[in-house]
């Protein structure tokens, strides 16, 4: 299992088409990946569902995990932590 904790930094946050972007790419892993808000530390939602992924309403300066677990978790937590760093290619 890969964790991660991440800022989202981009103006308009984890909107629609950003949160698209990021669940199509988890669907491109065979891992499990959640996503938590970390000030919630409620519970987690899946990474590969556009509509979890929405719930999270992670808005800019937004702290989340990403947890990874599966056979090519490395590149996965890779890709996703660039694909957000990266503000989804928006900026």
């Amino acid at each position: 299992m890969q964790q991660r904790t991440l800022v989202i930094r981009n103006h308009l946050g984890m909107h629609a088409r950003a949160a698209a972007r990021l669940v199509k790419l988890a669907n491109g892993f065979r891992s499990d990946i959640r996503l938590a808000r970390s000030d919630a530390r409620l519970r987690t939602v899946n990474a590969k569902s556009i509509f979890a992924v929405l719930l999270l309403a992670a808005t800019q300066g937004t702290t989340i995990d990403i947890i990874v677990e599966g056979p090519d978790e490395a590149k996965a937590i890779e890709s996703l932590c660039q694909l957000i760093e990266e503000n989804f290619g928006e900026d």
